[in-house]
């Protein structure tokens, strides 16, 4: 990487990063809510750890993955309507009469969901760890759900960021928001998948790669050092990831060319 692209990327991840922890409304609910309905869960379904084959005896431990999830979610919105907010200012119309790359542009603007997963995951774990969470992987796994938190928040931006550039509009970008809710509900987040009675919702879980997603973090936590969970888990986020980013590039393109 190039100098000049090198400081046109720092640039704009200084004044991304800046931008979303100046947000409270941002900031302040994907910190909160994702812990506060892992507090609902544990509650209201915390008996299913008796239930025969139930991976582990805390529920806490097998729920804990679910909050880093929720977060991504709040990345995509987050990403999203940061991006669409600087098409509808003409932002990204001023950058296109520049030097600017498109690789800086999106880079820039993801590093704030960066920093912010950064913050997230430390948070989940650590409220984890002070309820009684105990990692069956140990202080190393710690350092790999992060990463693999990171990533997973990542991917969900870059097609946060599509779905702006697609767009324009930061209106459209919140309306997605409950489809991909959705997603996350009809996974394997409360159950495993092998516990599932209901044939359609343990068919459309196993399907959805965001179960897969959540048991990557999960058997850091639950099971230890799975290598077919955590090769799903990086390689799902990976994959979203690239096709979001191709996907981004190619909508990015095509709006600075029309601008």
């Amino acid at each position: 990487m190039s100098s000049p692209l090198l400081l046109q990327v720092g640039s704009l991840a200084r004044r991304s990063v800046v931008r979303t922890l100046r947000q409270p409304v941002n900031v302040v609910p994907s910190f909160l809510f994702p812990l506060i309905l892992l507090a609902v869960n544990v509650g209201g379904l915390g008996a299913a750890e008796r239930l025969p084959g139930f991976p582990t005896d805390s529920y806490l431990d097998f729920a804990l993955a679910f909050t880093f999830m929720q977060g991504a979610l709040f990345a995509t919105t987050s990403a999203g309507t940061d991006l669409a907010r600087d098409i509808q200012t003409g932002f990204l119309d001023r950058l296109a009469l520049t030097p600017m790359r498109n690789a800086a542009l999106l880079a820039g603007q993801l590093a704030g969901i960066v920093v912010l997963a950064l913050v997230q995951a430390t948070l989940y774990l650590t409220v984890g760890i002070l309820a009684g969470v105990r990692p069956e992987s140990g202080l190393p796994g710690l350092f790999v759900v992060v990463l693999l938190a990171v990533l997973i928040a990542l991917a969900f931006g870059a097609v946060g960021a599509f779905l702006a550039l697609r767009t324009g509009s930061g209106e459209a970008v919140q309306a997605m928001f409950p489809l991909l809710f959705v997603f996350l509900f009809l996974s394997s987040m409360n159950l495993p998948r092998n516990l599932i009675e209901i044939d359609w919702f343990r068919t459309v879980a196993t399907i959805n790669p965001v179960s897969y997603l959540i048991e990557g973090i999960r058997s850091l936590i639950v099971t230890g050092w799975d290598a077919q969970a955590l090769a799903l888990g990086f390689g799902i986020a990976l994959g979203l990831g690239l096709l979001a980013l191709t996907a981004a590039s190619l909508a990015l393109r095509g709006r600075i060319a029309r601008a």
